[in-house]
């Protein structure tokens, strides 16, 4: 299915977008005091080195795809993803990979950006190198356990909240019997066009069928993007954790991690970045019912913060053999634990994402994994069609709405008005006729000169504070205009930011329905920098 004609696409240089971060334009660019910090540049063809380098580090693919067909058995699968996972058996199948902490109903809208950009470019992958297979990967992250991040997401405008009781364990643990007030503010929410009905009912039944997050979390999505053989994987898996043991063990007790990320993080301050992840001397968080504790080495031995269990060295490497699912790779460990699983060529990510990404070069390099080439996923600015109406009406191109709200409004008046509200030349004359008095004073006392142009600044002073009394009283005739000029910019850039990092995809898929996917998979080329904006 093809993405209709009428729609207009734009792509805007990220230089041109104020709301991205320096370091995250200084890396789309392609910056060369950042190539030091990654392996690839990013291209299609580079893909062909990637492939080749990636081959030569082992990846245990009975263990990947038997756990993920166990994971799959409790899912609708169809046809294509199942075809997907035993593809993964070959040495010739690769990955591209993305990945998010389980938001509420996909939180905000670059959730599902970035799906869609990892299904783009495993697309123009297959295209490019016919001779292999490369599937799209989405990983859920269900052991984070920060459930303000998780725990809500904005509908038309509309924070929907899950309240719940949470300890600090894992997110993806907690049981969806407390969802009913949620699904039920959802179901208000959304109305009751078809499109509603169909969105809800596919979210009310993934997160009434499974009785964990984590397990609905992964319906959800792959109910969403089965049909596009997105592979969907919960890491939390114990056979997963039993292969990543290994390198836990040297985390715990050779705290390898800490000095590769500070110095690396050192070089980044050195032209500029500040440093992203904190890393500690252990980057592991034991599990129990409920929690998820860090781990400390204290005097010898080892002791879960904030709970009674201690360790000795030999207990601890113990418990690791035995219940190697006890144990939770943190920010700074979990990239190492994707990239062993999976036999992966790229991770797709924002540019926060990415800054944490730039600081692991060294570290992967110190536990002998290929790492990946970095992608920065596509950005979207979606104009619908009231927003298209309300700019047409105000003569208004939308990427002035880049700008703050102030300066718009400024400039709209100032071409709007068929007065002249500029006292720049009654000023420039001003300042001439005061330093013709200057210079005459100067003659006959130089100390008069000073005291002159004090009484210039004054009276441009004055002048000014008239300029702006004129504005002002002009801006009263555009009231409307400012007003509509506002409420166009809190929703295209809420809170002053990017609409993807705000508004959920339901804002959109009410209007677009299905080929809503279509559209974004099609158009969101992460190889192609720039934020895309359509107009449907």
């Amino acid at each position: 299915m093809r993405v209709p004609n009428t729609m207009q696409i734009d792509r805007i240089p990220y230089t041109e977008v104020p709301q991205f971060s320096n370091r995250d334009v200084a890396y789309a660019s392609g910056e060369q005091a950042l190539q030091p910090f990654y392996t690839y540049p990013v291209s299609l063809d580079e893909f062909a080195n990637v492939l080749e380098q990636r081959a030569k580090q082992p990846t245990d693919r009975d263990l990947l795809v038997d756990e993920l067909e166990k994971q799959y058995a409790a899912l609708h699968t169809g046809v294509a993803v199942p075809d997907q996972l035993q593809h993964l058996r070959s040495r010739n199948t690769f990955t591209v990979i993305t990945a998010h902490q389980p938001a509420l109903f996909t939180g905000p809208f670059y959730y599902i950006i970035k799906i869609c950009s990892a299904i783009n470019l495993a697309r123009q992958l297959n295209e490019r190198y016919p001779e292999h297979t490369i599937v799209p990967v989405f990983i859920t992250g269900g052991e984070d356990h920060d459930f303000a991040e998780v725990n809500h997401t904005y509908v038309y405008g509309n924070r929907i909240e899950w309240s719940t009781e949470h300890a600090g364990g894992p997110v993806g643990a907690l049981a969806t019997d407390s969802l009913g007030e949620v699904l039920k503010q959802l179901k208000e929410v959304l109305g009751d066009r078809p499109t509603a009905r169909e969105i809800y009912t596919i979210i009310e039944r993934t997160h009434t069928e499974h009785t964990t997050y984590g397990a609905a979390s992964v319906a959800l999505v792959h109910e969403l993007f089965a049909k596009y053989g997105l592979v969907v994987a919960d890491m939390s898996r114990p056979a997963f954790k039993r292969a990543f043991a290994p390198l836990m063990e040297r985390e715990l007790f050779e705290s390898v991690s800490q000095p590769l990320i500070e110095s690396a993080q050192q070089e980044l301050e050195r032209i500029g970045y500040s440093g992203q992840a904190h890393a500690r001397e252990i980057n592991l968080f034991y599990l129990t019912p409920g929690r998820r504790d860090r781990i400390v080495r204290e005097q010898g031995s080892y002791r879960v913060l904030d709970t009674d269990h201690t360790f000795t060295e030999d207990e601890l490497r113990r418990e690791l053999h035995d219940h190697p699912e006890r144990f939770s790779p943190n920010v700074v460990m979990r990239p190492l634990f994707q990239e062993l699983i999976f036999p992966n060529l790229a991770y797709i990510g924002g540019g926060g994402e990415l800054a944490y990404w730039l600081e692991r070069k060294e570290q992967f390099a110190a536990f002998g994994l290929h790492f990946p080439m970095l992608i920065r996923r596509a950005s979207l600015l979606w104009i619908d069609g009231g927003n298209q109406k309300k700019l047409g009406k105000l003569d208004l191109d939308y990427r002035e709405l880049f700008r703050d709200a102030d300066l718009i409004i400024r400039d709209y008046v100032a071409a709007q008005s068929d007065n002249e509200l500029s006292l720049a030349q009654e000023l420039r004359q001003l300042e001439d006729l005061f330093q013709g008095i200057a210079t005459k004073a100067e003659a006959i006392d130089p100390t008069l000169a000073k005291a002159v142009m004090g009484e210039h600044a004054r009276q441009a002073k004055a002048v000014e504070n008239l300029e702006g009394r004129l504005r002002r009283t002009e801006k009263q005739r555009f009231e409307t205009a400012m007003t509509q000029i506002r409420g166009l910019r809190d929703k295209l850039f809420p809170d002053n930011g990017l609409q993807e990092r705000y508004d959920s995809f339901l804002n959109v898929y009410l209007q677009e329905g299905e080929q809503l996917f279509e559209t974004l998979v099609e158009q969101l080329d992460p190889l192609q920098p720039g934020l895309v904006v359509i107009q449907p």
